[in-house]
């Protein structure tokens, strides 16, 4: 059975398989901008690859409600150029084994004629080795930065517009000298602690010891016990989902949140309310967006939010609220005329978060510091990005 389910056009959410074999693919492998093989049918379907379980699958709900009202909103108006969108769910959850294999059989099918990505960057990689190139890709969170296949837009904040300028506040106004980086084996975390330890030497500071966990780890013990050797007074955590949550409670609970400062550029707010309001003491948070924003444009976007799903819609987050966006930027990009330009020029598109894609494919949404207080976080300061 397929690993991806059609969102709309039936009561019930099934599971289904694809058309014609022979369907012809959308984009050459060096263009990504035209959408695919479904100009026989009416509706442009985008395949939303979310984490449905494993150690993200925290993520799923929220991601999956916010592209949801992407695309009502889309459909009120004139859709995607004219035409009604569609979500085809994937799961791309990093412990999903037939990824590749489910989206090279949308594709080959006609089944759908564009993707947006929440997930991790391995499952990034994964995705862009088996049909890279061939539709447009919008990969929405946060990540390493450096993305620069062509039809790939990733959208999400890099280390050096997040943890840079955290770092740096951090360094100010907590002092910190000894830093401890803990992240989940893959490119992310690497990739960003060696950005890392360059903004915590220009800090001032040193990094004393670091760990890289596989996923779905519950055995923290050495990394505590290396916390307390090191004698580390703040802490940079890169874990995932369910993962950061374990780590958080563990750490807190061994009474280490008294003798360092933690930071995260991943943690939202499911995480925090897993995490435990007892054990987010000196808990900070780097990102584009929090549920928690007193602006406009989240006041607005909150706002239609809940009276789309009502009251008890899964938790707002920065991860969430990117597939919102992913959407709406695939729309504008898709809508442009002179869309072949792709990352040449400056792209708006509707956002919780101000968020402007610049030319060059750095997207310029402004980043933000917070601390948590209890289940909740609490916004400090807009962050001035190195770059």
């Amino acid at each position: 059975m397929a690993s991806y389910r059609m969102e709309g056009g039936s009561p019930a959410l099934g599971f289904y398989g694809g058309g014609s074999r022979g369907a012809q693919r959308g984009a050459g492998p060096g263009g990504g901008h035209r959408t695919g093989a479904g100009g026989s049918r009416r509706d442009l379907r985008v395949a939303l690859c979310i984490p449905l379980g494993g150690a993200a699958g925290i993520w799923g709900p929220s991601a999956l409600a916010s592209a949801k009202l992407a695309v009502a909103e889309l459909n009120a108006g004139q859709g995607i150029g004219g035409r009604p969108c569609r979500l085809v769910t994937v799961n791309a959850a990093d412990d999903m084994p037939g990824i590749e294999a489910t989206l090279r059989d949308l594709i080959d099918h006609g089944e759908v004629d564009a993707l947006v990505g929440m997930h991790t960057s391995a499952v990034r990689h994964r995705i862009l080795q088996a049909v890279g190139g061939e539709l447009p890709f919008v990969y929405t969170p946060l990540y390493e930065g450096g993305e620069t296949t062509p039809g790939v837009f990733a959208i999400g904040e890099t280390p050096a517009r997040q943890l840079g300028p955290a770092i740096d506040w951090l360094s100010r106004h907590e002092r910190p000298r000894r830093w401890l980086f803990v992240g989940n084996d893959y490119v992310w975390p690497r990739v960003s602690h060696g950005l890392a330890r360059r903004y915590v030497a220009a800090a001032g500071a040193q990094v004393v010891a670091e760990h890289y966990l596989p996923f779905g780890t519950s055995d923290f013990g050495l990394v505590l016990d290396s916390v307390r050797r090191s004698q580390a007074d703040a802490v940079l955590i890169s874990l995932i989902g369910q993962d950061a949550v374990d780590f958080n409670r563990a750490f807190a609970r061994q009474g280490l949140d008294r003798a360092a400062l933690r930071l995260s550029c991943a943690i939202e707010e499911n995480e925090l309310l897993g995490i435990g309001a007892e054990n987010t003491e000196r808990l900070y948070v780097a990102a584009g967006y929090f549920g928690a924003l007193d602006t406009s444009a989240n006041l607005a976007f909150k706002e239609r939010y809940h009276a789309h799903f009502g009251e008890r819609a899964p938790t707002l987050n920065a991860l969430g609220q990117s597939t919102y966006e992913g959407v709406h930027f695939l729309a504008a990009l898709l809508d442009r005329d002179d869309a072949a330009a792709g990352r040449a020029s400056a792209i708006s598109h509707r956002s919780a978060r101000n968020a402007v894609y610049g030319p060059g494919g750095i997207s310029q949404s402004p980043i933000y510091l917070a601390r948590a207080e209890g289940h909740a976080f609490r916004v400090i300061t807009a962050l001035q990005p190195n770059g």
